[in-house]
């Protein structure tokens, strides 16, 4: 009560005496001249303030006024307003301290006069027993309304609790790489012991690829993921062949000659262990299943496509299908996934099960917090022979002169992966893979090895930087006795595609090291050595040079 006194009483006085002091203050800076209405005069000792016992002795204050409701209860009501001799309030006019601290004087005395009397004025003890009689005869009424209150203020809590955005979210990649090699001769057409072929090696070229990605938020525990995906450039040229053609094949070279879709797919989380990922494109191994080597990224981590993951875990390229990820214990978990080369094609050997399909299950172990292991085993079918890795020896059976094809292969292949945190700046790590595939419905296989060993230094010379070495061998036929003329390694060295293995192993030799800019900017000087490639002893050995620069947001 004594505040709406204050602010009653006060504002009654002052608000239009203080609009204006604003406004002719500006008018005064402007012209420099000094205004009465600004700073008006002090009422003299002659012009002495009386108190008022009704507003209509005020002789300026009209019913219609703003504030006249406010002085009237002020004067009618506690008696603590004056007026001058001349029956005016003088209500536009400035309030000086005095005069504010005397009407404020006069409204405490007049509160306290009344509380002290305890006049009618205020609440009386019938009002109290009329109020008590009012909240008994309404108690039904007033425990619903509370019952109501606090039911909203529950549906409130849970809204804010399970409240999840609608909009989509856009991330983007870019990484531009500066690359060049060395020339080299080749012992490739036919592989007989002499160099014959030359390799001019690339001269300094670009390769770009651009990434975008949207996360649509369908359900809180639900999301749809789309990626768009546009690359330029390539590590060209190369040897012309079925062998070495992927000896120097980068993470980020993806030429795609236009923008394409990479990723449509929808996220799952069916309970706080279950996942499901199913889609038509991006649904692939590399995609679904976790990857025990925490650097692996062809924009920050390894530099070559080779040193990215096994192999076995590229196998297939799925782009359509279903994979789900279970965390069935704190440390342990399990990936699946069946996808498929060319899922919207309904023609001959493609198709969601006619063409190149792949099956796939990982289990992740995580023993300790420094040690990661996966096991992991592959199912794939390829309606031409070629695994679809990119990396070493793929393409497993020759192609036939007379129909321009090659034979279908059935593969099964398992691998494992382990990584060691020695330290927070020194990690450790190695795979193994193998695979053996058949021609359905003939006798023979083939079967290929390959490894990794690599270490990794996080923070190395400065926070968010990263060093590492990776030296292993990509795929490689160690064995192949498939129906005469299948062969690929005798097929090369002899053109009659004979039984045997590949003659010589190739060995890729990697280093790198990334500056971390910013949170956003990397730049990753490094150099790829590749040993006897193609799996040919008497091939002159590759060096690459990268500079790689990526940009995130």
């Amino acid at each position: 009560m004594l505040a709406w006194l204050l602010i009653a009483g006060v504002h009654g006085v002052a608000q239009k005496a203080l609009a204006q002091e604003y406004i002719d203050t500006i008018t005064t800076q402007e012209s420099g001249v000094k205004s009465d209405n600004i700073i008006p005069s002090s009422p003299s000792p002659e012009e002495p303030m009386a108190q008022v016992t009704s507003v209509s002795q005020l002789k300026d204050v009209q019913p219609n006024d703003w504030a006249f409701q406010a002085l009237q209860s002020l004067v009618e009501r506690y008696g603590c307003i004056a007026g001058y001799p001349d029956s005016s309030y003088r209500g536009n006019r400035a309030l000086t301290r005095y005069e504010f601290a005397a009407g404020v004087n006069a409204c405490l005395d007049r509160v306290n006069e009344l509380i002290t009397t305890a006049t009618n004025d205020l609440v009386t003890r019938e009002d109290l027993a009329i109020l008590q009689k009012l909240q008994s005869e309404f108690s039904p009424e007033l425990a619903t309304l509370r019952g109501r209150v606090d039911s909203l203020e529950a549906r409130t809590a849970e809204i804010k609790a399970n409240q999840f955005s609608a909009t989509t979210k856009l991330n983007g990649l870019l990484i531009v790489g500066v690359q060049g090699r060395t020339s080299n001769r080749g012992d490739v057409n036919p592989r007989n012991g002499q160099k014959d072929t030359d390799d001019a090696g690339t001269n300094t070229n670009v390769i770009s690829l651009a990434q975008l990605y949207l996360t649509s938020q369908i359900t809180p525990n639900s999301y749809l993921f789309t990626g768009l995906i546009d690359g330029k450039g390539r590590t060209t040229p190369r040897f012309t062949n079925s062998v070495s053609r992927n000896d120097v094949l980068l993470g980020y070279e993806f030429p795609t000659d236009s923008l394409i879709v990479s990723d449509l797919n929808l996220h799952w989380l069916v309970t706080d262990k279950l996942a499901v990922m199913v889609g038509t494109e991006g649904v692939s191994m590399p995609a679904a299943f976790r990857g025990p080597n925490r650097v692996e990224s062809a924009a920050t981590g390894p530099l070559s496509y080779f040193a990215q993951r096994n192999p076995i875990l590229n196998m297939g390229y799925g782009h359509g299908g279903i994979a789900i990820d279970w965390q069935f214990t704190k440390r342990a978990s399990l990936q699946a996934i069946y996808t498929s080369y060319q899922p919207g094609n309904p023609g001959t050997a493609s198709g969601l099960f006619d063409g190149t399909t792949t099956t796939g299950v990982q289990l992740l172990l995580t023993p300790t917090d420094t040690l990661d292991l996966s096991l992991y085993y592959v199912n794939n079918y390829s309606s031409d022979g070629c695994l679809l890795t990119f990396v070493g020896d793929e393409c497993l059976t020759t192609v036939n002169t007379t129909t321009g094809r090659s034979a279908p292969l059935q593969t099964n292949a398992v691998g494992a992966t382990v990584t060691w945190q020695i330290s927070p700046r020194i990690s450790a790590g190695a795979w193994g893979g193998y695979t053996k595939s058949y021609i359905p419905g003939q006798s023979g296989n083939v079967e290929t090895t390959n490894y990794m060993v690599f270490m990794n230094f996080p923070d190395l010379f400065a926070k968010g930087n990263l060093g590492g070495i990776y030296v292993g061998q990509p795929p490689k036929i160690t064995s192949s006795n498939l129906p005469v003329g299948n062969n690929v390694p005798d097929f090369v060295n002899s053109g009659l595609g004979r039984a045997g293995g590949q003659p010589g192993t190739t060995t890729q030799i990697e280093a790198f090291y990334r500056f971390q800019l910013t949170n956003n900017i990397s730049i990753t000087p490094g150099i790829i050595h590749i040993l006897e490639p193609g799996h040919t002893p008497d091939s002159d050995s590759v060096t690459i040079g990268i500079l790689r620069s990526t940009f995130s947001f």
